[in-house]
């Protein structure tokens, strides 16, 4: 059945009920934001030196590059295994690991305990090589500048349309002269027309940012793993694995496969628009056997570290654990039988559940299997959490305006 992706521009207002909501917890943020800056991180955390992270890390930072890891997902497919019927998904899927990158460097501004030193991050002098966090920062803040020049030509295109005319001529006038447009005239029309020269240096950019767009999140999601292996006596041995990059890796794949389906199906809606059910199916094709194969890692480390009567303990650890498994297993099994006719409300509710619990087992990590020792307790302040929620609020709003202004997918007849 094909279905016409203009059937109805829905409801494109940008006040909507969603845009107050999200600004109030946006504005309370901020507001928490600017009291943690001015009187200290302990005014606003319940941060110790016991746990000198918490919900920012766990949530906003671990959960929030795996988001980011939509467009790296999608480029595989397009780039490296040159599927170039996944193309319709490249945009959607930059456009959400844009935000899912800020979101995690954000937190990490916020959570940074001491920011007057952040400024050695600019000095070579003061990097250390052998950090896993430094890595991690690194790729991360590489990452945000790869996608950013990946999205550009997109809001150069917004920012021409709301560009006045005059403006525009000047602007336009300037590439002339630098020999970046030329004139193409079609009978009695004539129009600008990028030169030889501008795509040269387009392609240049393009090419080198989906190279690191592709290389800089493999570095950085097994690093995750990685900063968690120092932990050996403080990390629960559910979760302190020597596989720890390797699962983090596999984990940021399959997980940046489901935010692809979940905010395609979602922006489709939000527009009234057309599902590429065709793509997605064959996105949710791959998360299964990528699922199977992180189980089968993940079962089999706990089986040889002999920590199988931990699973089944029945404490507060073993919950989670088997909670985390269970989504997962759960999730990935409609995704066996996906067809291109696939339900996109299945499609949707499938990747939802491997969202919660791809999402569960990164936090199990960072959070709930992380115990410093006696003494020592955490649980989030309302200030802590609300900075958590109106970052979240901000990159959601920002999210909204882009894709009503530039829709992320094409206005296309899509297929259900």
């Amino acid at each position: 059945m094909i279905g016409n992706s203009t059937r109805g521009r829905g409801n494109e207002s940008i006040f909507t009920k969603s845009f107050f909501v999200l600004s109030l917890l946006s504005l309370v943020g901020i507001f928490f934001t600017v009291v943690r800056f001015t009187k200290g991180i302990g005014a606003v955390s319940n941060l110790s030196d016991g746990y000198p992270w918490g919900i920012w890390v766990a949530y906003d930072v671990a959960i929030g590059t795996a988001v980011s890891c939509g467009g790296y997902t999608v480029a595989l497919l397009s780039y490296i295994i040159n599927r170039g019927h996944y193309h319709t998904l490249v945009k959607s899927a930059i456009l959400t690991s844009l935000f899912g990158s800020f979101l995690a460097a954000s937190s990490i501004v916020v959570e940074i305990g001491r920011p007057w030193n952040a400024h050695g991050l600019l000095s070579a002098t003061s990097w250390q090589p052998n950090s896993a966090f430094f890595e991690l920062v690194l790729c991360l803040f590489g990452y945000l500048v790869a996608l950013s020049l990946e999205y550009l030509p997109n809001l150069l295109v917004l920012m021409g349309r709301g560009m006045p005319t005059s403006l525009r001529t000047l602007a336009l006038n300037s590439l002339l002269r630098r020999g970046l447009v030329a004139w193409q005239s079609a009978g009695e029309v004539s129009k600008p027309v990028a030169s030889s020269r501008l795509v040269t240096i387009i392609n240049r950019v393009l090419i080198c940012s989906a190279v690191a767009g592709i290389i800089l999140p493999t570095i950085h999601q097994s690093a995750l793993g990685s900063l968690m292996l120092i932990a050996s006596t403080k990390l629960h041995p559910l979760w302190h694995s020597p596989f720890l990059p390797l699962l983090f890796l596999i984990n940021c794949i399959y997980f940046g496969y489901a935010i692809v389906i979940f905010v395609s199906i979602l922006s489709s809606f939000v527009l009234d628009r057309g599902f590429y059910n065709a793509q997605l199916a064959a996105v949710g094709r791959v998360i299964p056997w990528l699922t199977m194969a992180w189980l089968v890692i993940r079962i089999g480390d706990v089986m040889r570290r002999d920590q199988v009567p931990a699973v089944f303990h029945g404490d507060f650890y073993s919950i989670f654990f088997l909670a985390e498994c269970f989504l997962m297993g759960i999730g990935a099994i409609p995704f066996f039988c996906v067809r291109t006719k696939h339900s996109p409300r299945r499609l949707f509710l499938a990747a939802v559940v491997m969202l919660l619990g791809g999402g569960l087992y990164r936090f199990n990590v960072y959070l709930i299997g992380f115990n410093p020792g006696n003494g020592w307790h955490y649980f989030p302040s309302f200030a802590e959490v609300m900075i958590a929620v109106g970052i979240v609020s901000i990159e959601i709003l920002a999210y909204q305006l882009l894709i009503k202004l530039l829709p992320p997918l094409p206005a296309q007849q899509a297929r259900y």
